[in-house]
This record gives C-alpha cells, structure tokens and sequence, in this order.
C-alpha cells in the first residue's frame, strides 16, 4: 500500500515538473493576464522607442550645419522655426550620436527579454527580429530620410531630455571622437560650389530654376579671383570702336545698336591709342541726322594699369 502511494506522488510530482517545463518553453505568463498586457505593452514602447531613436539618428545626423545655417537665412517661416531648434543639438555632433545610438541600443537589447516572458523563446526571437526590422528601422528611417528636418524638431525635446539622462556616457564618448575624428562642418569648396550651381540649372533637367545666363554669371564669379587679365581680355583687333572724329549719323548709330554693347571705346588717330569709353545711354539725346561729332558727346576716362611682361 506504501508503495503505491510512493507511486502516486513520484507520478504527481512529475507532472508538476512537466507542467513547469511547458510553461517555461511557452513563456511563462497566461495569455490574457494583467501581466501579459504589461508586457505587451512594454514591447510595443521599446518597438517604437528603438524605432524614433533609430530614424532620429538618420535624419539628424544627415543634416549638416551648413544646411541648416542656410535654411535659418533663406528657408520658410517654418523651416527657419525648425531649423534653429535643431541647430544647438546638431552641434554636438557626437555626443548627439552616442545618445541615440545608446538609446537605440537599449531599447533593442530589452524587447527579447520581454517577449521571451510571452512567447516561447524561438517566436519571440523572430518577433523581436520583425519587429525591430520593420517598425524599429525600415519604417522610421524611411520617413526621416523624408522628412528629417520636421521629425528632429517635433522631437527636439525628448532628445535633449535623453542627452542629459546619457550625459555621463555619451559626452566624454563625445569628446574622445571630437579630438580623434574632428567636427565635420567644412564648407563647400570652390569647385564644389560651381558644381552646385550647374545641378540647378534648368538645363541640368533636375527641376532647378536657375537660367543659362545666371548660371554663366555666377560661374564667372566664382572663377574670378583665379582668373588673369590675359585670360579675360578681348583682342583690340577684335573690338568695335570709334574715332573721336567721327560723326554719330545714321550708320554709325546702326552700328552701335547692332554691336548690343553698353560701352564702345573711343580712340584718336590709332585703333589702339584708346582715349576713353562712350556709353550707349548718353545717345539717347542725340539725334542721327544733326551728325553730332563723338568729341561732342561726353567720354568717360578708363583706368590703366602698367603691364610688366616677363622674359
């Protein structure tokens, strides 16, 4: 009788083993608890959590200081309003960076450890892994690709809150990268500006507003400080001009319209002996068939500079 009771017990206390067993391998908590809920509740927040510090890094860090600085002077209402709450966060490039990234990382971290108290631990592993991968960085960095400048100011403050909880970790980290790696605020190069300006052209076909001349002009700009006389002067060979004897009768007003210029240089005796420059709007009083001599007419003076030829 003893050991038929003996076997009862062993066979009860192995089905408490079992059953134990299969609530640990199912998770642990009933589906419908309170604190099934809790939990998943929990995941659900480091889900989204994982997924704004995930896309916050890609659309801050993507903005650099320049391009802020410029829409602060030329943007919007709103994009002057958004740029300047971004701007003191996105100076701290690197401990801006350690933040999020340590946040982010956290959050990642901790999902399985709730999920496995739910599900059985290979569902929680690709729950956590879907989870992360969909709402944690696909979605959230698609939509800060977009719309980075208006997702960072709307969530300025949860960042700056998370830099001063982060702040014994991520500024010293900050730091060491700053004197290693250095802040990366270069302007755009000479080149790389005129670069810029071609993209925008209308006849890049890339929707920019800019025209041909305008894009010629600022070209010709930015060239300027690099460009010799030699290079930008014009044959006197070459150049239309008038003898300061001359008459302004009705060929030569027709020349001077047919030129399109707004200056024609005057010269006395010899093309070359330049004496002075006659400007087109100083004919609007001059009428062609009173033959008005160019000396009549008032001549500006030109500057000159002495011309050192090396042997």
């Amino acid at each position: 009788m003893m050991q038929w009771i003996n076997a009862v017990e062993v066979v009860r206390m192995g089905t408490r083993g079992m059953s134990t067993t299969v609530g640990a391998e199912s998770g642990g908590i009933e589906f419908g608890s309170v604190m099934f809920f809790v939990y998943a509740g929990l995941s659900c927040v480091l889900v989204l959590f994982a997924g704004i510090m995930s896309g916050l890094t890609l659309g801050l860090m993507s903005l650099g200081l320049v391009e802020l600085e410029i829409l602060q002077r030329s943007g919007t209402a709103t994009e002057k309003k958004q740029a300047a709450a971004i701007l003191p966060v996105v100076q701290k490039q690197h401990q801006l960076l350690v933040t999020l990234l340590l946040c982010n990382a956290c959050a990642m971290e901790a999902l399985p450890i709730y999920l496995d108290k739910l599900f059985n631990q290979y569902v929680a592993i690709v729950l956590s892994v879907t989870f992360v991968l969909a709402f944690g960085e696909v979605i959230p960095q698609a939509i800060c690709t977009r719309y980075g400048l208006a997702v960072g100011a709307n969530f300025v403050w949860l960042v700056r809150i998370l830099m001063i909880i982060c702040y014994p970790i991520a500024y010293p980290i900050g730091k060491i990268l700053d004197c290693v790696l250095g802040h990366n605020d270069a302007l755009f190069r000479r080149a790389q500006l005129k670069a810029l300006v071609s993209i925008h052209s209308q006849e890049a076909g890339k929707g920019g507003e800019l025209t041909h001349d305008e894009t010629t002009i600022i070209s010709g700009a930015l060239d300027l400080t690099e460009k010799t006389a030699e290079e930008a002067m014009t044959p006197i060979e070459s150049t239309f001009s008038l003898d300061v004897n001359s008459k302004l009768d009705w060929e030569a007003m027709g020349k001077i319209l047919a030129r399109g210029h707004s200056r024609v240089p005057v010269y006395s005796g010899n093309p070359k002996n330049i004496i002075g420059l006659l400007l087109i709007k100083s004919l609007l009083t001059v009428r062609p068939e009173t033959e008005t001599p160019v000396s009549a007419v008032s001549i500006r003076r030109i500057p000159r500079v002495a011309v050192i030829w090396q042997l």
